[in-house]
């Protein structure tokens, strides 16, 4: 049977400024933790740790632009185009620009604090 999803969890987000997960599916708002599904809202000069996920990573920016900072690899990626991160390599996710960003992530499996491995 069909699961509907009324509304999102919004999430405590790490980093150096206020960002807003709104968590549609995933461990804490339905209970999935197969994937996650999640809408970011990053504001301009926004920064994360870096991470060491089990996670695979799937982006879609819909609005201004990501980076996406890897060991071999910085990647900007701006509305309308996406990027794809592998489990157990180090990324770092920011919005450098004022206008900061609004995407969305689909992690598989789903994200979890247990498993992201943020660098300290």
């Amino acid at each position: 049977m069909p699961v509907k999803i009324e509304k999102p969890t919004v999430i405590e987000a790490a980093g150096n400024k206020p960002k807003i997960i709104e968590e549609y599916i995933g461990r804490v708002n339905s209970g999935t933790s197969d994937v996650s599904i999640a809408r970011m809202k990053s504001p301009g000069g926004w920064i994360e740790p870096g991470q060491t996920p089990e996670f695979d990573e799937y982006t879609v920016v819909l609005k201004g632009m990501l980076r996406v900072t890897s060991k071999d690899s910085v990647n900007d990626i701006n509305a309308g185009e996406a990027i794809i991160t592998k489990k157990g390599e180090w990324v770092q996710y920011s919005t450098p620009n004022p206008e900061g960003a609004e995407y969305v992530a689909v992690c598989l499996p789903g994200f979890s604090p247990a498993i992201v491995h943020r660098d300290e």
